[in-house]
Protein backbone atom coordinates (compact mmCIF):
# COMPACT_ATOMS: atom_id res chain seq x y z
CA UNK A 1 0.00 0.00 0.00
CA UNK A 2 1.50 3.72 -1.16
CA UNK A 3 1.41 6.26 1.64
CA UNK A 4 2.51 9.62 0.91
CA UNK A 5 2.99 11.96 4.06
CA UNK A 6 2.63 15.30 3.62
CA UNK A 7 6.17 16.98 5.15
CA UNK A 8 5.63 20.43 3.63
CA UNK A 9 6.19 22.99 0.75
CA UNK A 10 8.53 22.23 -1.85
CA UNK A 11 9.84 24.33 -4.77
CA UNK A 12 7.53 26.21 -6.91
CA UNK A 13 4.42 25.68 -3.96
CA UNK A 14 4.33 21.64 -4.71
CA UNK A 15 3.54 19.53 -1.84
CA UNK A 16 6.91 17.85 -0.26
CA UNK A 17 5.93 14.13 -0.42
CA UNK A 18 7.75 11.00 1.49
CA UNK A 19 6.95 8.00 0.28
CA UNK A 20 6.16 6.15 4.43
CA UNK A 21 6.48 2.61 2.57
CA UNK A 22 10.07 3.54 0.65
CA UNK A 23 10.88 4.73 4.01
CA UNK A 24 10.36 1.68 5.81
CA UNK A 25 12.71 0.11 3.30
CA UNK A 26 15.70 2.50 3.31
CA UNK A 27 15.51 4.84 6.22
CA UNK A 28 16.26 8.08 6.89
CA UNK A 29 18.75 10.28 8.03
CA UNK A 30 18.14 14.05 9.15
CA UNK A 31 21.24 16.58 10.19
CA UNK A 32 21.71 20.20 11.19
CA UNK A 33 22.87 22.09 13.66
CA UNK A 34 20.93 23.18 17.35
CA UNK A 35 17.89 25.27 16.69
CA UNK A 36 17.66 24.50 12.67
CA UNK A 37 14.23 22.80 13.29
CA UNK A 38 15.15 18.88 13.11
CA UNK A 39 12.97 18.21 16.27
CA UNK A 40 10.15 20.13 14.42
CA UNK A 41 10.83 17.62 11.17
CA UNK A 42 10.49 14.91 13.22
CA UNK A 43 7.53 15.83 14.67
CA UNK A 44 5.89 16.36 11.63
CA UNK A 45 6.63 13.17 10.25
CA UNK A 46 5.72 11.50 13.49
CA UNK A 47 2.36 13.05 13.29
CA UNK A 48 1.50 12.64 9.43
CA UNK A 49 2.48 8.91 9.98
CA UNK A 50 1.26 7.95 13.43
CA UNK A 51 -2.53 6.38 11.75
CA UNK A 52 -0.54 4.38 9.59
CA UNK A 53 2.55 2.53 11.11
CA UNK A 54 3.23 1.51 14.41
CA UNK A 55 6.25 4.13 16.12
CA UNK A 56 9.07 4.01 18.73
CA UNK A 57 10.72 7.22 19.59
CA UNK A 58 13.82 7.27 21.58
CA UNK A 59 13.85 10.78 23.50
CA UNK A 60 16.77 11.89 25.33
CA UNK A 61 15.11 15.13 26.44
CA UNK A 62 11.33 14.68 27.03
CA UNK A 63 10.36 16.68 23.50
CA UNK A 64 7.91 14.13 22.68
CA UNK A 65 5.94 12.66 25.13
CA UNK A 66 3.81 15.50 24.46
CA UNK A 67 2.34 12.45 21.20
CA UNK A 68 0.87 11.05 23.75
CA UNK A 69 -2.36 13.20 24.41
CA UNK A 70 -3.00 13.74 20.84
CA UNK A 71 -2.03 10.42 19.40
CA UNK A 72 -2.04 7.62 22.30
CA UNK A 73 1.84 7.54 22.66
CA UNK A 74 2.70 5.38 25.49
CA UNK A 75 5.15 6.89 27.91
CA UNK A 76 8.00 4.62 28.90
CA UNK A 77 10.05 6.06 32.13
CA UNK A 78 13.67 4.72 31.32
CA UNK A 79 14.53 4.92 35.42
CA UNK A 80 13.82 1.06 34.93
CA UNK A 81 16.68 -2.27 35.15
CA UNK A 82 17.82 -2.94 31.71
CA UNK A 83 16.24 -6.45 32.07
CA UNK A 84 12.55 -4.66 32.54
CA UNK A 85 13.29 -2.54 29.67
CA UNK A 86 14.09 -5.34 27.08
CA UNK A 87 10.74 -7.50 28.24
CA UNK A 88 8.58 -4.11 27.70
CA UNK A 89 10.33 -3.67 24.39
CA UNK A 90 9.32 -7.55 23.44
CA UNK A 91 5.71 -6.44 24.47
CA UNK A 92 5.31 -3.37 22.79
CA UNK A 93 6.55 -5.05 19.36
CA UNK A 94 3.63 -7.98 20.24
CA UNK A 95 0.98 -5.84 20.66
CA UNK A 96 1.62 -2.89 17.82
CA UNK A 97 1.58 -0.34 20.74
CA UNK A 98 3.50 3.30 19.55
CA UNK A 99 5.73 4.36 22.62
CA UNK A 100 8.03 7.29 23.22
CA UNK A 101 11.33 5.92 25.52
CA UNK A 102 11.62 9.14 27.89
CA UNK A 103 15.24 9.52 28.81
CA UNK A 104 14.90 12.80 30.85
CA UNK A 105 16.59 13.19 33.84
CA UNK A 106 19.46 10.42 33.33
CA UNK A 107 22.74 11.14 32.68
CA UNK A 108 24.40 10.02 29.54
CA UNK A 109 25.91 6.87 30.30
CA UNK A 110 22.23 5.73 31.58
CA UNK A 111 20.60 7.30 28.47
CA UNK A 112 23.10 5.10 26.67
CA UNK A 113 22.45 1.66 28.78
CA UNK A 114 18.76 2.35 28.89
CA UNK A 115 18.13 2.79 24.83
CA UNK A 116 20.62 -0.19 23.96
CA UNK A 117 18.86 -2.36 26.57
CA UNK A 118 14.93 -1.30 24.51
CA UNK A 119 16.64 -1.20 21.54
CA UNK A 120 17.55 -4.54 21.93
CA UNK A 121 14.54 -5.75 22.93
CA UNK A 122 12.59 -4.49 19.95
CA UNK A 123 15.51 -6.06 17.72
CA UNK A 124 15.74 -9.50 19.47
CA UNK A 125 11.78 -9.81 18.96
CA UNK A 126 9.75 -13.25 18.17
CA UNK A 127 9.79 -13.76 13.42
CA UNK A 128 6.32 -13.37 14.39
CA UNK A 129 6.29 -10.14 16.06
CA UNK A 130 8.34 -8.76 13.18
CA UNK A 131 5.62 -5.66 12.12
CA UNK A 132 6.78 -2.28 10.38
CA UNK A 133 8.25 -0.34 13.25
CA UNK A 134 9.00 3.24 12.73
CA UNK A 135 11.98 3.94 15.03
CA UNK A 136 13.27 7.74 15.50
CA UNK A 137 16.60 8.75 17.10
CA UNK A 138 16.73 11.76 18.22
CA UNK A 139 20.32 13.26 19.30
CA UNK A 140 21.78 10.16 17.54
CA UNK A 141 25.28 11.11 18.20
CA UNK A 142 25.06 10.65 21.98
CA UNK A 143 23.68 7.06 21.37
CA UNK A 144 26.19 5.67 18.34
CA UNK A 145 29.56 8.19 18.76
CA UNK A 146 31.69 8.32 16.55
CA UNK A 147 35.01 8.79 19.22
CA UNK A 148 34.98 7.41 22.73
CA UNK A 149 33.97 9.92 25.31
CA UNK A 150 33.22 10.48 28.92
CA UNK A 151 31.46 6.95 28.96
CA UNK A 152 32.67 3.99 29.88
CA UNK A 153 33.87 1.63 27.38
CA UNK A 154 30.88 -1.02 27.77
CA UNK A 155 28.38 1.64 27.58
CA UNK A 156 29.27 2.88 24.55
CA UNK A 157 29.88 -0.65 23.35
CA UNK A 158 26.52 -2.00 24.12
CA UNK A 159 24.81 1.38 22.82
CA UNK A 160 26.84 1.69 19.42
CA UNK A 161 25.88 -2.35 18.83
CA UNK A 162 22.62 -1.27 19.41
CA UNK A 163 22.24 1.38 16.72
CA UNK A 164 24.46 -0.51 14.19
CA UNK A 165 21.92 -3.55 14.52
CA UNK A 166 18.99 -1.06 14.14
CA UNK A 167 19.97 0.98 10.89
CA UNK A 168 22.20 -2.44 9.45
CA UNK A 169 20.08 -5.26 9.98
CA UNK A 170 16.55 -4.19 11.60
CA UNK A 171 14.82 -3.64 8.20
CA UNK A 172 14.47 -7.18 7.65
CA UNK A 173 12.66 -7.07 11.63
CA UNK A 174 10.32 -4.59 10.80
CA UNK A 175 12.78 -2.00 12.44
CA UNK A 176 13.53 1.60 10.19
CA UNK A 177 15.88 3.68 11.51
CA UNK A 178 15.19 7.38 11.95
CA UNK A 179 18.60 9.05 13.11
CA UNK A 180 18.61 12.82 14.09
CA UNK A 181 22.14 14.65 14.42
CA UNK A 182 23.42 17.53 15.29
CA UNK A 183 26.84 16.99 13.47
CA UNK A 184 27.46 14.64 11.57
CA UNK A 185 31.09 14.72 11.88
CA UNK A 186 30.44 12.86 15.53
CA UNK A 187 28.30 9.89 14.73
CA UNK A 188 29.69 6.69 13.71
CA UNK A 189 30.19 6.50 10.00
CA UNK A 190 28.61 2.62 9.78
CA UNK A 191 25.63 3.99 11.49
CA UNK A 192 25.50 6.75 8.97
CA UNK A 193 26.39 5.06 5.88
CA UNK A 194 22.97 2.91 6.00
CA UNK A 195 20.89 5.60 5.47
CA UNK A 196 20.16 6.14 1.72
CA UNK A 197 17.30 9.19 2.42
CA UNK A 198 18.82 12.60 3.69
CA UNK A 199 17.00 15.54 5.43
CA UNK A 200 20.59 18.31 5.61
CA UNK A 201 19.24 21.17 7.79
CA UNK A 202 21.53 24.58 8.18
CA UNK A 203 25.21 24.24 9.41
CA UNK A 204 28.60 25.85 9.67
CA UNK A 205 31.68 23.76 10.14
CA UNK A 206 33.36 23.04 6.68
CA UNK A 207 33.97 19.52 7.81
CA UNK A 208 29.90 18.69 8.26
CA UNK A 209 29.24 20.73 4.92
CA UNK A 210 31.48 18.62 3.39
CA UNK A 211 30.41 15.30 4.38
CA UNK A 212 26.46 16.68 4.24
CA UNK A 213 27.73 17.93 0.20
CA UNK A 214 29.25 14.20 -0.34
CA UNK A 215 25.82 12.39 0.67
CA UNK A 216 23.91 14.09 -1.35
CA UNK A 217 26.01 14.54 -4.70
CA UNK A 218 27.04 18.15 -4.43
CA UNK A 219 30.79 19.58 -4.57
CA UNK A 220 31.96 21.73 -2.38
CA UNK A 221 30.56 25.07 -3.91
CA UNK A 222 26.91 23.81 -3.54
CA UNK A 223 27.74 22.94 -0.21
CA UNK A 224 27.77 26.68 0.62
CA UNK A 225 24.22 26.94 0.93
CA UNK A 226 23.81 24.88 3.65
CA UNK A 227 25.04 27.73 5.93
CA UNK A 228 22.17 30.02 4.81
CA UNK A 229 19.04 27.61 4.86
CA UNK A 230 16.72 29.06 7.53
CA UNK A 231 14.92 27.33 10.42
CA UNK A 232 12.90 24.73 9.14
CA UNK A 233 14.40 24.62 5.63
CA UNK A 234 16.29 21.68 4.58
CA UNK A 235 17.50 20.13 1.59
CA UNK A 236 16.02 16.36 0.91
CA UNK A 237 17.13 13.40 -1.47
CA UNK A 238 16.40 9.86 -1.44
CA UNK A 239 13.94 7.71 -3.12
CA UNK A 240 11.25 8.20 -0.71
CA UNK A 241 11.96 11.49 -1.15
CA UNK A 242 13.25 13.22 -4.50
CA UNK A 243 15.72 11.40 -7.03
CA UNK A 244 17.57 14.63 -7.20
CA UNK A 245 18.08 17.70 -4.26
CA UNK A 246 15.27 19.18 -3.28
CA UNK A 247 14.71 22.45 -0.85
CA UNK A 248 11.81 21.43 1.00
CA UNK A 249 10.34 23.48 4.20
CA UNK A 250 8.67 21.58 7.01
CA UNK A 251 4.81 22.46 7.66
CA UNK A 252 3.75 22.92 10.81
CA UNK A 253 2.91 20.38 13.57
CA UNK A 254 -0.25 20.07 15.97
CA UNK A 255 1.55 18.96 19.09
CA UNK A 256 4.49 20.84 20.44
CA UNK A 257 7.86 20.75 22.64
CA UNK A 258 7.58 20.78 26.53
CA UNK A 259 10.80 22.62 25.85
CA UNK A 260 11.22 25.92 23.86
CA UNK A 261 13.50 27.96 22.14
CA UNK A 262 14.85 30.87 24.75
CA UNK A 263 12.80 34.26 23.66
CA UNK A 264 14.00 37.56 24.87
CA UNK A 265 11.97 39.03 27.84
CA UNK A 266 11.95 42.34 29.45
CA UNK A 267 13.82 42.78 32.72
CA UNK A 268 11.55 43.64 35.92
CA UNK A 269 12.10 47.25 37.39
CA UNK A 270 15.03 47.16 40.07
CA UNK A 271 13.86 46.71 43.36
CA UNK A 272 15.41 49.36 46.38
CA UNK A 273 16.46 45.96 48.22
CA UNK A 274 18.52 44.35 46.10
CA UNK A 275 21.45 43.67 47.82
CA UNK A 276 19.51 42.52 50.70
CA UNK A 277 17.58 40.19 48.15
CA UNK A 278 21.00 38.80 46.80
CA UNK A 279 23.48 38.50 50.25
CA UNK A 280 20.79 37.87 53.07
CA UNK A 281 20.73 33.94 53.40
CA UNK A 282 17.26 32.56 53.35
CA UNK A 283 16.01 29.77 55.98
CA UNK A 284 16.92 26.86 53.69
CA UNK A 285 20.39 28.21 52.53
CA UNK A 286 23.17 25.92 54.11
CA UNK A 287 25.49 27.00 56.51
CA UNK A 288 27.83 29.78 55.14
CA UNK A 289 31.24 29.13 54.09
CA UNK A 290 33.92 29.79 56.55
CA UNK A 291 37.05 30.79 55.09
CA UNK A 292 40.15 29.68 56.58
CA UNK A 293 43.37 32.08 56.93
CA UNK A 294 46.32 30.95 55.72
CA UNK A 295 49.06 29.56 58.27
CA UNK A 296 51.45 31.88 59.65
CA UNK A 297 54.64 31.23 57.69
CA UNK A 298 57.19 29.21 60.04
CA UNK A 299 60.74 31.37 60.23
CA UNK A 300 63.26 29.34 58.31
CA UNK A 301 65.49 28.42 61.89
CA UNK A 302 62.77 26.42 63.31
CA UNK A 303 62.24 24.93 59.66
CA UNK A 304 65.98 23.89 59.85
CA UNK A 305 65.93 22.69 63.34
CA UNK A 306 63.01 20.70 62.40
CA UNK A 307 64.98 18.82 59.52
CA UNK A 308 68.35 17.97 61.64
CA UNK A 309 66.34 16.26 64.46
CA UNK A 310 67.45 12.40 64.95
CA UNK A 311 64.45 10.31 63.58
CA UNK A 312 62.54 8.58 66.25
CA UNK A 313 63.07 5.05 67.02
CA UNK A 314 60.15 2.81 65.53
CA UNK A 315 58.17 1.68 67.26
CA UNK A 316 57.52 -1.72 67.84
CA UNK A 317 53.98 -3.39 65.82
CA UNK A 318 51.07 -3.29 67.84
CA UNK A 319 48.42 -5.92 68.35
CA UNK A 320 46.15 -6.05 65.19
CA UNK A 321 42.80 -4.33 66.16
CA UNK A 322 41.05 -7.13 64.24
CA UNK A 323 41.11 -10.60 64.03
CA UNK A 324 43.35 -11.99 60.99
CA UNK A 325 40.86 -13.28 58.47
CA UNK A 326 40.93 -16.67 57.81
CA UNK A 327 41.38 -16.40 53.56
CA UNK A 328 39.91 -20.30 53.42
CA UNK A 329 36.47 -19.31 55.57
CA UNK A 330 36.22 -16.30 53.22
CA UNK A 331 36.68 -17.44 49.87
CA UNK A 332 34.23 -20.54 51.39
CA UNK A 333 31.70 -17.66 52.22
CA UNK A 334 31.84 -16.32 48.81
CA UNK A 335 31.15 -19.68 46.90
CA UNK A 336 28.42 -19.64 48.91
CA UNK A 337 26.75 -16.34 48.06
CA UNK A 338 28.17 -16.83 44.74
CA UNK A 339 26.00 -19.79 44.48
CA UNK A 340 22.96 -18.57 45.97
CA UNK A 341 22.83 -15.96 43.39
CA UNK A 342 22.82 -18.44 40.54
CA UNK A 343 20.31 -20.60 42.23
CA UNK A 344 17.94 -17.83 40.72
CA UNK A 345 17.05 -18.69 37.08
CA UNK A 346 16.73 -14.75 36.33
CA UNK A 347 20.45 -14.83 37.14
CA UNK A 348 21.80 -15.15 33.69
CA UNK A 349 19.84 -12.55 32.31
CA UNK A 350 21.05 -9.88 34.89
CA UNK A 351 23.29 -7.29 34.07
CA UNK A 352 26.79 -7.60 36.09
CA UNK A 353 26.34 -4.17 37.45
CA UNK A 354 22.75 -5.31 39.08
CA UNK A 355 24.46 -8.85 40.18
CA UNK A 356 27.06 -6.92 41.73
CA UNK A 357 25.16 -4.86 43.92
CA UNK A 358 23.18 -7.86 45.12
CA UNK A 359 26.54 -9.94 45.80
CA UNK A 360 27.56 -7.34 48.34
CA UNK A 361 24.21 -7.01 49.62
CA UNK A 362 24.36 -10.69 50.45
CA UNK A 363 28.07 -10.75 51.95
CA UNK A 364 27.04 -8.45 54.59
CA UNK A 365 24.34 -10.74 55.51
CA UNK A 366 26.49 -13.63 55.69
CA UNK A 367 28.82 -11.76 57.69
CA UNK A 368 31.27 -12.37 54.89
CA UNK A 369 35.11 -10.96 56.75
CA UNK A 370 37.73 -9.00 54.64
CA UNK A 371 36.87 -6.18 51.78
CA UNK A 372 34.60 -7.31 49.18
CA UNK A 373 35.76 -8.16 46.12
CA UNK A 374 36.18 -5.49 42.87
CA UNK A 375 33.54 -5.79 40.13
CA UNK A 376 36.34 -7.21 37.70
CA UNK A 377 36.99 -10.02 40.36
CA UNK A 378 33.59 -10.56 41.13
CA UNK A 379 33.30 -11.12 37.08
CA UNK A 380 35.84 -13.50 37.29
CA UNK A 381 34.97 -15.60 40.29
CA UNK A 382 30.88 -15.60 38.67
CA UNK A 383 32.43 -16.95 35.11
CA UNK A 384 34.08 -19.72 37.42
CA UNK A 385 30.86 -20.15 39.73
CA UNK A 386 28.58 -20.45 36.61
CA UNK A 387 30.80 -23.45 34.88
CA UNK A 388 30.45 -25.77 38.39
CA UNK A 389 33.94 -26.48 38.60
CA UNK A 390 35.24 -24.61 42.08
CA UNK A 391 38.88 -22.22 41.53
CA UNK A 392 41.17 -24.73 42.91
CA UNK A 393 39.68 -27.70 41.72
CA UNK A 394 39.68 -29.48 38.52
CA UNK A 395 43.82 -30.42 38.11
CA UNK A 396 46.47 -29.12 35.58
CA UNK A 397 43.25 -29.69 32.87
CA UNK A 398 41.45 -27.52 34.42
CA UNK A 399 44.27 -24.78 35.26
CA UNK A 400 44.53 -24.76 31.93
CA UNK A 401 41.33 -24.09 30.76
CA UNK A 402 41.26 -20.90 33.34
CA UNK A 403 44.61 -19.77 31.59
CA UNK A 404 43.08 -19.71 28.34
CA UNK A 405 39.71 -17.93 29.58
CA UNK A 406 41.90 -15.21 30.47
CA UNK A 407 42.33 -14.55 27.47
CA UNK A 408 38.71 -13.80 26.37
CA UNK A 409 36.29 -10.74 27.00
CA UNK A 410 35.01 -11.37 30.55
CA UNK A 411 31.35 -11.20 29.44
CA UNK A 412 32.27 -14.96 27.27
CA UNK A 413 34.64 -16.40 30.01
CA UNK A 414 32.41 -17.89 31.72
CA UNK A 415 30.46 -20.17 28.86
CA UNK A 416 33.65 -20.80 28.11
CA UNK A 417 34.34 -22.21 30.94
CA UNK A 418 31.25 -24.14 31.15
CA UNK A 419 31.64 -26.07 27.75
CA UNK A 420 35.54 -26.85 29.15
CA UNK A 421 33.76 -28.63 32.14
CA UNK A 422 31.94 -30.28 30.35
CA UNK A 423 34.74 -31.56 28.21
CA UNK A 424 36.97 -32.33 31.28
CA UNK A 425 34.32 -34.16 33.30
CA UNK A 426 33.55 -36.49 29.93
CA UNK A 427 29.86 -34.88 30.31
CA UNK A 428 27.59 -33.86 26.82
CA UNK A 429 27.97 -30.93 25.23
CA UNK A 430 25.52 -28.38 26.47
CA UNK A 431 22.78 -27.05 24.27
CA UNK A 432 22.38 -24.04 22.36
CA UNK A 433 19.67 -23.11 24.77
CA UNK A 434 21.91 -23.70 27.89
CA UNK A 435 24.87 -21.56 26.23
CA UNK A 436 22.19 -18.78 25.47
CA UNK A 437 21.60 -18.83 29.04
CA UNK A 438 25.12 -18.74 30.36
CA UNK A 439 25.45 -15.49 27.96
CA UNK A 440 22.39 -13.51 29.34
CA UNK A 441 20.36 -14.35 26.00
CA UNK A 442 17.42 -16.07 24.67
CA UNK A 443 18.56 -16.09 21.27
CA UNK A 444 19.98 -19.76 20.30
CA UNK A 445 22.02 -18.06 17.12
CA UNK A 446 24.18 -16.24 19.76
CA UNK A 447 25.18 -18.90 21.38
CA UNK A 448 26.29 -20.66 18.05
CA UNK A 449 28.08 -17.44 16.77
CA UNK A 450 30.12 -17.80 20.36
CA UNK A 451 31.09 -21.31 19.36
CA UNK A 452 32.44 -20.35 15.84
CA UNK A 453 34.19 -17.17 17.84
CA UNK A 454 35.97 -19.81 20.27
CA UNK A 455 36.83 -22.01 16.79
CA UNK A 456 38.08 -19.02 15.28
CA UNK A 457 40.37 -17.92 18.25
CA UNK A 458 41.56 -21.75 18.16
CA UNK A 459 40.55 -22.90 21.54
CA UNK A 460 38.17 -25.72 20.41
CA UNK A 461 37.40 -27.07 17.29
CA UNK A 462 33.47 -28.42 16.51
CA UNK A 463 32.39 -31.71 14.87
CA UNK A 464 28.79 -33.43 14.31
CA UNK A 465 29.01 -37.01 14.46
CA UNK A 466 26.51 -39.57 12.67
CA UNK A 467 23.45 -38.39 14.63
CA UNK A 468 24.11 -34.97 14.50
CA UNK A 469 24.95 -34.54 17.66
CA UNK A 470 27.44 -32.07 18.60
CA UNK A 471 31.16 -32.64 20.10
CA UNK A 472 33.38 -30.25 20.96
CA UNK A 473 36.68 -31.45 21.11
CA UNK A 474 39.85 -28.66 23.20
CA UNK A 475 43.34 -29.12 21.87
CA UNK A 476 44.95 -27.69 23.99
CA UNK A 477 43.00 -28.86 26.89
CA UNK A 478 43.50 -32.99 25.30
CA UNK A 479 39.96 -33.51 26.31
CA UNK A 480 36.44 -33.37 24.40
CA UNK A 481 32.99 -33.71 25.23
CA UNK A 482 30.44 -36.36 24.82
CA UNK A 483 28.10 -36.01 21.56
CA UNK A 484 24.96 -33.51 22.90
CA UNK A 485 22.38 -32.89 20.89
CA UNK A 486 22.25 -28.60 20.49
CA UNK A 487 18.51 -28.40 19.95
CA UNK A 488 17.70 -29.79 23.25
CA UNK A 489 15.91 -27.57 25.73
CA UNK A 490 17.63 -26.36 28.58
CA UNK A 491 17.20 -28.43 31.66
CA UNK A 492 18.07 -25.26 34.00
CA UNK A 493 14.87 -23.41 32.85
CA UNK A 494 12.81 -26.66 31.99
CA UNK A 495 13.16 -27.54 35.97
CA UNK A 496 12.70 -23.89 37.22
CA UNK A 497 9.10 -23.36 35.00
CA UNK A 498 8.22 -26.55 36.45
Amino acid sequence: MKVDIDMGVAARGAVARLDLEELLATRLLVQGNSGSGKSHLLRRLLEQSAPWVQQCIIDPEGDFVTLADKFGHQVVDAARTENELTRIAGRVRQHRVSVVLNLEGLDVEQQMRAAAAFLGGMFDAERDHWYPVLVVVDEAQLFAPAAAGEVSDEARKLSLGAMTNLMCRGRKRGLAGVIATQRLAKLAKNVAAEASNFLMGRTFLDIDMARAADLLGMDRRQSEQFRDLARGHFVALGPALSRRPLPITIGSVETSARSTSPKLTPLPEAPQDARDLIFTPGPDDAMPIVRRQPPKPIPTADLLAQLSRPKPAPEPPAEPVFAIIDEAERDAGIDAVLREILEDPDAAYRTDAVLYQDFLVRCRIRRVAGEPLPLSGFRRRLAVARAGVDGGAGGETWATALALSETLPDDLQGVFLMVARAATDKEPCPSDATLARAYGSHSPRRARRLLAYFEERGLLVARTDFHNRRVLAFPDLGCETAPGYPDAPDEAQRDAAE
